[in-house]
């Protein structure tokens, strides 16, 4: 087949690339992002915010196992547990059991356990993953941007020097190298060596 038998203006391929299209003659403004598919996401995105609304996600984690809850630690007034939506591979959120929105309204001992779950999650993280650094922080309101803004949680993202060169800033795409279940076996396994 020629290129004028193709259409495309494109070489003609072999016949076991036959079902194969350049995407590049796909229709549709070409534009500076890369596509990173992620199909697990999309449960999340069926799923829209109401589901998020109708049972706090906070509150139900702990009432499952800890496999299925993505816990990685059991404290008493506080557990921390793998991010489902995470930023980087290690995600950890640090929250209380009590259903509490703002930092202010955490006893002494919540604010004691959660800060020393923080620290415990930051030495895991850096055994595990070898990073480099942390992002830690509480966004509280929904205003502040805060996903689920009824339930206090701390976030504790590691990073690594790597980790924001060009695919992120200027491909605009994001590589979570590991799957979610590998993560929080690797991080609990550790928390409980």
């Amino acid at each position: 087949m020629s290129d004028d038998e193709t259409g495309s203006g494109a070489p003609a391929t072999d016949a076991c690339d036959s079902a194969l299209v350049d995407a590049a003659t796909l229709p549709g403004v070409p534009d500076e992002f890369q596509r990173l598919w992620t199909p697990h996401r999309m449960a999340y995105i069926q799923a829209g915010p109401e589901v998020l609304r109708k049972e706090c996600p906070f509150c139900e984690a702990p009432r499952k196992s800890d496999e299925d809850g993505l816990i990685v630690f059991r404290g008493r007034t506080a557990y921390a547990l793998l991010n489902l939506f995470p930023y980087n591979s290690g995600h950890l959120l640090v929250c209380p059991y009590r259903h509490i929105a703002t930092y202010d309204e955490a006893t002494d001992e919540e604010v004691a356990e959660i800060g020393l779950l923080t620290q415990q999650g930051m030495r895991v993280l850096r055994q595990v993953s070898r990073c480099d650094g942390f992002n830690i922080g509480m966004n509280q309101g929904h205003v502040a941007g805060a996903g689920v803004d009824e339930h206090l949680h701390q976030h504790i993202v590691p990073r690594w020097s790597s980790d924001a060169n060009f695919f992120p800033i200027i491909a605009k795409t994001k590589a979570l190298p590991q799957l979610l279940g590998d993560v929080r076996r690797a991080v609990w396994d550790a928390w409980h060596a």
